[in-house]
C-alpha cells in the first residue's frame, strides 16, 4: 500500500535557490537534506526536484555542487531575444525580477561541423540549453541542445461570460473562437491584454501575462501591431544620450562642399516630419552637352551622425527602418537626429550627401559625381501646393527648372518601358481624436512623379558609382518573373481566351502591353492584379541581379537614410570608396571612421538578409493596422450593402473588397447557395455544380457587410438574399442543410427518405 504520508520538510524551488544564493561555498543535495533536514522519502523527492531545477537551467546539473555563477548558472535555458551581426543575442529564460538588474546578454556560440548539420540557424525567440562561461567583461554560451518552442504570446480582448468565466477573444484574424482564460491576474473585462498557455494541455487555458488597456481607443491599432509583429519601438537612455551626443558634432565646412546659395527644394507630404531628400536643376551651360541639364539631388548625411560601433547605429540596424502607421511612425532613428538635426529642414544648413548629375538632351545620366556637402534648403513644400503652383502661370523659377529637367528624364524611363500597374493606394485619414475621418485613395501627381524619377537617378548613379570602384554594394533587387508563377499567369489567362508565350524574353513591356490590349475596364484591372501576382518580391543583397519593375541593371537604395538602413550602409560604402571621410572628432564619444566597418564588408550577406525581414515586418504590420482601421470604421455599417470586386478565390470562397475602400473580406463558400461549389485550380474559380454560376477574380458584386471585427481587422461578407447566413464570431457551427441526395417522399403521414443500407457502404459478406 501507497505511503500516504505528505513530504511536509520538502522545500519549494524558491527556498531552494535562496539557500543557494546565501551560501558561501557550494552547496549539494547533501547541505540541502541538512539544511531542511529531510529524511527517507524525502531524499528521492530531493533529487527529483533538484534534478527539475537542472533541466530547468535554475541549477547546474552537476551532483555534488548546485551554485550560480554571478547570478548566471552553469548550465541554463536561454531565449533568443535578437540577432546581431549574424550572431545570436540570448538572455537566461528564468531570472528573477527582484534583483534589480536587467538580465544578463549572452552572446551564443551555436555548434560546429556535423553538430551544426543538425538543424537551421538559431532565430529570435528560439529556446536552448546552454554551457554558460565568463569571458573578460562579458557572457558565451554553448548551444548543447534545442529545446522546443513554446506557443507564441497571444494577444487579444477580456470578455467575462454569464457564470463569471474569462475567456480571450484573440486579435489575431486566423484564430476564430475565444479561449478560456485560467488566470485573469488584474485584468477586467473589455481590456486588451498578452497571454500565454497556462500549461502543456490546449485545455489548461491562458494566463495573462500584461495588461495594454483600451482596445478600441483611438491610437491602439497600431499598437497591436506593434506588440504582434514585435517591432521595436522604445529606445533606451543610453541611446537616447548618444544620439544627443552626436547631435552636436560640427560641420566642418573645409572638408563639405558649400551649395548653401543654391535655391534647392524639398518636395514632400505636407505631414512630413523629416526630409531625407531636396532636387535642385538648371540648364546646363556647357556646350558639349547642348538641350541637356544640371542636376542635384542632395540627401541627408546621416552616415555622419551614425557610425559603426556606436548604440544607435546597432538600434538603426535591429529597426531595420522606420515603420509608419495613420497614427504614428516607429522611426528608425531618435527624434534629435531623424526630425532635426539630420532632417533638411528649410533656411538651416545641414550635412549632406550630394549626388550631382549631367542629363543629356535624351534624359540620360551621362555623369555623375558624389561629395559631403552642406547645404541650405531654400523651400520645403507639399506636393499638393507644388502641383499647383507650376500649374498656375506664376510658378517661380526653380520649380520651372525641375520641371523641365524632369520631363527629359520621364522620357527616358518611358523609352526604357518599366512595369507600369495603375493600382490605387489607400490612405486612412485621422481626425484630432486620432478616430478615422475618411479612407481616400492616394492621388497621384506629376509633382510625385518628380521627385520619384531624380531619386530613382541617384539610386542608379550610387550602385554605377560603387561598381566603378568595385566596392561592397547593397543592391535592391527585384528578380524576373519565376517559370512557376508564369505558367501559373499562363494558365489563368487562357481561361480568358488570352494568350502568354513563355519561349520569348520576359520583360516588363510585355506585361505592359499584355495590360494595354485590353480593353473592358473590369478585365483589364483582373490582368494587373495576375501580374502583381506574379512579381518576384523585391529584397536587399550584395549580389545584383537587376531590378526586373524599373527595367534597371544596376540599382541600389540611396535616397532615404533617415527611414531605411540599406541606404546608410550604402552612403557608407561611397565614403569609403570616394575618400569622403571628414575630420576625426573631438574626444572619445563618437567612432572616428564613418565608412563600413570591416564587419559589414565581411558580413553583408547576413546584414542585407536581417533588414530584408525587417521590411517584410514593418509592411505586414502597417497593412494589418489599415484592416484594422477599415473594420473600425465599418463596424458600425455592419448590415449595409457595398459595391465590391472579387480580388481572390479560394476554395473555402472569395475576397472582396469594397471599392473605394479597401479592406479584404471573406465571403464563405457556405453563404453562396444551396449548390456544392467545385474550385478550378488554375482558372481560379469557383463553379456551381448546378446553376454553372462562375465566380472569378475581377468580378463586380453587391454584398451585404455581414460582419467588421476592428479587433483582428476581419470582414465578412455575404450576398443580400442570404442576409444572416453568416454566424458570429466564436458561435458554434449550426446545423447546416443537406446538399442533395435523394428526395423526400410521403409515407401515410410522415414524409420519409430512402430506407435501407446507405449506398456509399459495401455490405460485408462473411464467412460461416
Amino acid at each position: 500500500m501507497a505511503n500516504p504520508r505528505k513530504f511536509e520538510g520538502l522545500p519549494s524551488k524558491e527556498q531552494v535557490m535562496e539557500l543557494i544564493k546565501g551560501s558561501d561555498t557550494p552547496v549539494g543535495k547533501r547541505e540541502i537534506a541538512r539544511h531542511f533536514k529531510l529524511k527517507g522519502q524525502e531524499k528521492i523527492a530531493l533529487k527529483a526536484l533538484l534534478k527539475d531545477m537542472a533541466e530547468e537551467g535554475l541549477i547546474d546539473g552537476k551532483r555534488t555542487a548546485y551554485h550560480r555563477m554571478g547570478g548566471v548558472p552553469k548550465v541554463t535555458v536561454l531565449r533568443v531575444v535578437e540577432i546581431e551581426d549574424g550572431e545570436a543575442i540570448a538572455v537566461p529564460e528564468t531570472w528573477d525580477p527582484d534583483s534589480g538588474q536587467a538580465p544578463p546578454r549572452l552572446r551564443v556560440v551555436e555548434p560546429k561541423g556535423k553538430a551544426k548539420r543538425a538543424g537551421p540557424a538559431l532565430r529570435k525567440g528560439d529556446r536552448v540549453l546552454a554551457r554558460t562561461e565568463e569571458v573578460g567583461k562579458g557572457w558565451l554560451a554553448h548551444v548543447m541542445r534545442k529545446l522546443p518552442d513554446r506557443a507564441d504570446v497571444l494577444m487579444g480582448v477580456v470578455e467575462i461570460d454569464g457564470s463569471g468565466k474569462g475567456w480571450l477573444a484573440p486579435t489575431d484574424k486566423s484564430v476564430r473562437n475565444s479561449i478560456p482564460i485560467a488566470d485573469l491576474a488584474d485584468a477586467e473585462e473589455g481590456q486588451l491584454v498578452l497571454a500565454e498557455p497556462a500549461g502543456k494541455s490546449p485545455r489548461s487555458g491562458v494566463k495573462v501575462t500584461e495588461v495594454l488597456g483600451d482596445p478600441l481607443a483611438p491610437k491602439s491599432f497600431s499598437l497591436i501591431a506593434i506588440h504582434k509583429y514585435e517591432i521595436p519601438h522604445v529606445f533606451t537612455n543610453e541611446v537616447l544620450d548618444e544620439a544627443e551626443t552626436s547631435a552636436r558634432l560640427p560641420l566642418s565646412k573645409e572638408q563639405r562642399e558649400d551649395l548653401t546659395a543654391l535655391p534647392i527644394v524639398a518636395i514632400d507630404p505636407a505631414d512630413a516630419r523629416d526630409h531625407d531628400d531636396a532636387i535642385w536643376a538648371a540648364p546646363d551651360d556647357n556646350p558639349d552637352n547642348a538641350g541637356g541639364w544640371k542636376a542635384l539631388v542632395a540627401i541627408a548625411d546621416v552616415s555622419f551622425y551614425v557610425r559603426p560601433g556606436m548604440k544607435i547605429d546597432r538600434e538603426a540596424r535591429k529597426r531595420g527602418n522606420s515603420v509608419y502607421f495613420p497614427d504614428r511612425v516607429v522611426p528608425m532613428l531618435p527624434e534629435v537626429l531623424s526630425a532635426d538635426v539630420c532632417s533638411l529642414g528649410e533656411g538651416e544648413d545641414r550635412a549632406a550627401m550630394a549626388c550631382h548629375l549631367t542629363i543629356d538632351a535624351d534624359g540620360r545620366v551621362k555623369n555623375f559625381r558624389f561629395t559631403r556637402a552642406i547645404v541650405r534648403i531654400h523651400e520645403v513644400i507639399a506636393y499638393e501646393d507644388a502641383q499647383e503652383r507650376i500649374d498656375s502661370d506664376q510658378a517661380p523659377a526653380h520649380l520651372k527648372n525641375l520641371w523641365g529637367c524632369w520631363k527629359l528624364l520621364a522620357a527616358a524611363r518611358d523609352d526604357r518601358e518599366p512595369l507600369d500597374l495603375d493600382l490605387p493606394e489607400r490612405r486612412v485619414v485621422l481626425d484630432e481624436k486620432g478616430r478615422i475621418d475618411a479612407i481616400v485613395v492616394r492621388e497621384r501627381l506629376d509633382a510625385h512623379r518628380v521627385v520619384e524619377d531624380f531619386m530613382i537617378a541617384a539610386n542608379v548613379a550610387a550602385a554605377k558609382a560603387l561598381e566603378a570602384k568595385a566596392a561592397p554594394v547593397v543592391y535592391r533587387v527585384h528578380e524576373t518573373p519565376s517559370r512557376e508563377k508564369l505558367v501559373s499567369l499562363r494558365d489563368y489567362l487562357k481561361t480568358m481566351d488570352r494568350s502568354l508565350s513563355l519561349g520569348q524574353v520576359i520583360t516588363p513591356s510585355l506585361f505592359n502591353r499584355l495590360i494595354k490590349d485590353v480593353a473592358d475596364v473590369a478585365e483589364k484591372e483582373l490582368i494587373m492584379e495576375q501580374v502583381l501576382r506574379t512579381q518576384m518580391q523585391a529584397y536587399y543583397g550584395p549580389r545584383n541581379a537587376g531590378h526586373f519593375g524599373l527595367s534597371l541593371g544596376s540599382y541600389a537604395h540611396f535616397t532615404s537614410p533617415i527611414r531605411r538602413y540599406a541606404d546608410l550602409l550604402v552612403h557608407r560604402a561611397l565614403v569609403d570608396a570616394y575618400r569622403l571621410e571628414q575630420p576625426k572628432p573631438q574626444g572619445n564619444a563618437i567612432p572616428a571612421g564613418s565608412g563600413l566597418s570591416d564587419l559589414d564588408r565581411e558580413s553583408l550577406d547576413r546584414v542585407t538578409e536581417a533588414i530584408s525581414r525587417a521590411e517584410r515586418r514593418a509592411m505586414e504590420a502597417e497593412r494589418d493596422t489599415i484592416d484594422r482601421y477599415v473594420a473600425a470604421w465599418l463596424s458600425g455599417r455592419v448590415g449595409e450593402t457595398f459595391e465590391t470586386r472579387v480580388t481572390g478565390v479560394q476554395k473555402f470562397g472569395l475576397f472582396a473588397t469594397i471599392l473605394g475602400v479597401g479592406g479584404d473580406g471573406l465571403v464563405p463558400v457556405s453563404v453562396l447557395g444551396d449548390e456544392r461549389f467545385n474550385y478550378d485550380d488554375k482558372a481560379q474559380v469557383l463553379v456551381g455544380q448546378e446553376s454553372g454560376t462562375v465566380y472569378r477574380a475581377g468580378d463586380r458584386l453587391t454584398l451585404r457587410l455581414a460582419e467588421a471585427n476592428p479587433l483582428s481587422g476581419a470582414l465578412k461578407f455575404e450576398p443580400p438574399e442570404f442576409a444572416g447566413s453568416i454566424e458570429p464570431r466564436g458561435s458554434r457551427p449550426a446545423a447546416r442543410k443537406k446538399r442533395g441526395g435523394p428526395p423526400l417522399k410521403h409515407k401515410g403521414k410522415h414524409m420519409v427518405g430512402k430506407r435501407g443500407r446507405p449506398g456509399n457502404i459495401r455490405h460485408q459478406g462473411r464467412k460461416k
